[in-house]
């Protein structure tokens, strides 16, 4: 598609996201087949319920899209997981659209099992077999939800702004209203402090970056000292804590499943209890998967191998440091120290809210709110970035 002089891609693409969250916040109000909505009236929300909310559907979970993008996330890390620890030629062999394949038959799978526990848990205005059919038609219409959804974020990737991070940015966005209108002034003060706090830390984890200076053997001029491998304080950004929230849910809906099929056991029913953000237990196995995964990303996405044999292919090298082995322990080390820092300023600044909360400092319901703001601001950094760059675009002018 050509451009003329006076047309913006940044504004077709701005536009192109608008519809497409026209489309998701329509299908986050409709109801599914059945349900009792006078249930809903006087609910309350917890931390667990807004956090789920950043990659699920509707905060109460009752609408067409109640899923979210929670099935494809959960698909998406057991699908890079075991490409991450295959070898260079595996990789290779492994084309674009087969995994996208793997990941669509995953994504129905959680979907499937995530639907089939989450339909029980819903409060439904009929009864006898009508109760039985709406229930089997809930469960078609959130599978099909979470296939909208992702079709959704697929084509804002490819013709909007944020892709996927901008259906996540309005399910933040609208926990944090929630919070907000819910909470008195009072009961405020804290969160709205940590809050700032965390704005702060995400502000310098975001644009602060290590440089490691790169010798290039095919630059010799006054730019030659100024090339460097920029890794930032936060190599990920705050997809951990996106990708936490899923994962998280694996143990619950597992330990679920198994209080299901085996009623009455009562060291389910503990876990059950505990596996939850609300209690001790809860709360030490999240931030244990946020160091896991904020770690194991950063190796994943950084790789030390490939970028030492990118170095070694190209010729280039780390300024002081010995090609191969040597340059691969380097990084290696770097991005274990960068992202052990970048895991343990997301833990305080998650676990924080959430202790308070335990021993009764803080509601419930606000101890989300920093942790909402700090997903909040960090994906805004990189929406931000991306609007920049696509106006930088629409500088150019045009040849013809």
């Amino acid at each position: 598609m050509q451009f003329g002089r006076k047309d913006s891609i940044l504004k077709y693409k701005l536009l192109y996201t608008a519809l497409v969250l026209f489309i998701y916040l329509l299908g986050k109000n409709l109801p599914l087949y059945g349900i009792d909505l006078s249930a809903y009236a006087n609910q309350t929300l917890d931390t667990a319920a807004l956090l789920i909310q950043a990659i699920s559907g509707d905060v109460y979970r009752r609408s067409v899209f109640a899923l979210g993008i929670s099935p494809y996330m959960m698909a998406s890390i057991l699908v890079q997981m075991v490409v991450a620890f295959r070898s260079a030629d595996a990789k290779a062999r492994i084309s674009p659209k087969k995994k996208n394949y793997i990941m669509l038959e995953l994504t129905l799978i959680f979907a499937l099992f995530q639907a089939v526990l989450q339909v029980r848990n819903l409060s439904f205005a009929v009864t006898g077999q009508r109760l039985m059919l709406a229930q089997v038609v809930s469960v078609v219409e959130m599978i099909a939800g979470a296939m909208i959804i992702l079709w959704l974020s697929e084509q804002n990737k490819k013709y909007g702004v944020g892709g996927q991070t901008a259906l996540i940015f309005v399910n933040i966005l609208e926990g944090i209203v929630a919070i907000l209108t819910k909470g008195s002034m009072e009961s405020l003060v804290i969160p709205l402090l940590i809050s700032l706090i965390v704005i702060m830390i995400m502000v310098i984890l975001e644009n602060a970056e290590k440089r490691i200076p790169v010798q290039r053997i095919s630059i010799h001029n006054i730019y030659a000292d100024k090339n460097y491998l920029a890794i930032k304080l936060n190599p990920i950004g705050v997809m951990p804590v996106m990708f936490s929230t899923a994962f998280f849910m694996l143990p619950q809906l597992l330990v679920t499943g198994l209080a299901w099929l085996f009623p009455g056991q009562e060291t389910i029913i503990w876990w059950q209890e505990n596996l939850v953000l609300t209690k001790p237990l809860g709360v030490i196995v999240y931030i244990a998967i946020l160091y896991a995964l904020t770690i194991g990303f950063s190796r994943v996405f950084l790789n030390p191998t490939e970028t030492t044999e990118q170095f070694l292919k190209s010729g280039d090298s780390l300024v002081g440091i010995h090609a191969g082995r040597d340059t691969k322990r380097y990084l290696s080390r770097n991005i274990t120290r960068i992202s052990l820092f970048s895991a343990t300023a997301l833990s305080l600044c998650l676990s924080v809210p959430m202790v308070m909360q335990l021993n009764g400092y803080m509601d419930n319901s606000l101890s989300a709110l920093p942790t909402s703001i700090m997903m909040l601001t960090g994906i805004w950094s990189n929406l931000y970035r991306e609007v920049l760059s696509i106006r930088d675009m629409d500088a150019y002018e045009p040849f013809i």
